[in-house]
């Protein structure tokens, strides 16, 4: 007997059913805006899955190359399935996907059109009823920074007030983040949430100000209310390397089936499927000059190491022979 899951969420605690917009938008100050950023509203790249499309994704087994962990699918397969953009934050926020008036992505690419790796924009930004922000990051690779560099996104949705409105008026913000990894060794968990609060009596001090993060590595620890609202799910399509693992998850939840079928799209477009291949090409370079820098690092460390070996060892002579009043020269 399947365990109960409700993936049209029911209200909680964690319930965040407002939203806003900031006003900007991160290519503002980017000769590259025009080109890169697509009008709004976004015109979808990829055509309505066919049959035979379908029937072929019914068919399909071994490796998914193009993954929902890869940064520009990620963004892709959001920006092109509404419906799955809008369950995604509403099971990661516990929120009822009816209370959901409109949702926005305000940052979206160009799909299929060249774009300077260099400028690509890695978050995700969200406008959800027209009164909360939420940024959408997809992280990797731990680079040591996930806290600050959260932050710092977080902060900047959050400062979204205009010159001379009441501060009453500021938006929620709210980020999430995906991780590849376990932000606190020490202390791992599948779904965090953190906020502001009194650390005495932990009385909340806003509920405007928030950070979600999914640890992809932890689904084995998703609780009861995790699993309820499909979270464990969702980080299963994201890890998912075989097509017959996804489409196995699709069955034990059903609205996940749009999602399968705009990521197979995405892996099978030709167009996708070369960009994907620069951002991975691109990415391995960067890892490689990293880990370069890092075993250079290392090798200076040790032979710093080494010299302090000899220079003490010379200092021990020197006393020495100062000892048995032997002139060093």
């Amino acid at each position: 007997m399947k365990e109960k899951q409700i993936f049209t969420n029911s209200p909680s605690e964690t319930d965040n059913s407002h939203i806003l917009d900031s006003g900007t938008t991160p290519y503002a100050n980017s000769a590259l805006a025009e080109e890169l950023s697509a009008p709004l509203p976004y015109k979808k790249f990829l055509p309505e899955p066919t049959e035979e499309v379908r029937t072929l994704l019914k068919n399909a087994h071994g490796e998914i190359k193009y993954r929902g962990t890869n940064n520009y699918i990620f963004q892709a397969f959001l920006q092109e399935n509404n419906d799955a953009l809008k369950n995604l934050i509403c099971s990661v926020l516990h929120m009822n996907t009816k209370s959901v008036k409109s949702i926005v992505i305000t940052n979206p690419i160009l799909l299929g059109k060249y774009i300077e790796i260099k400028t690509f924009i890695l978050d995700i930004k969200v406008l959800l009823n027209d009164n909360t922000i939420i940024n959408l990051e997809m992280q990797i690779e731990n680079q040591l920074n996930w806290p600050e560099r959260s932050l710092g996104y977080l902060c900047r949705s959050f400062d979204n007030l205009n010159t001379g409105a009441d501060y009453l008026n500021t938006k929620p913000a709210i980020h999430i983040g995906f991780l590849d990894y376990c932000l606190f060794p020490d202390k791992p968990e599948f779904h965090a949430t953190y906020k502001l609060l009194n650390v005495k009596n932990h009385n909340v001090y806003t509920d405007k100000f928030i950070i979600n993060v999914v640890d992809l590595t932890r689904i084995n620890m998703a609780t009861k209310e995790d699993k309820l609202y499909g979270v464990d799910k969702w980080a299963a399509f994201f890890k998912a390397d075989k097509w017959e693992d996804i489409i196995m998850l699709a069955d034990q939840m059903p609205s996940l089936q749009t999602s399968v079928e705009t990521l197979y799209q995405l892996n099978t477009d030709e167009q996708i499927r070369e960009t994907c291949d620069r951002f991975i090409r691109a990415e391995n370079r960067e890892r490689g000059y990293k880990n370069w820098i890092a075993s250079q690092a290392e090798e200076i460390a040790k032979q710093k190491e080494e010299l302090a070996k000899k220079e003490e060892e010379n200092e021990y002579y020197k006393s020495l022979l100062a000892q048995h009043g032997i002139p060093l020269d």
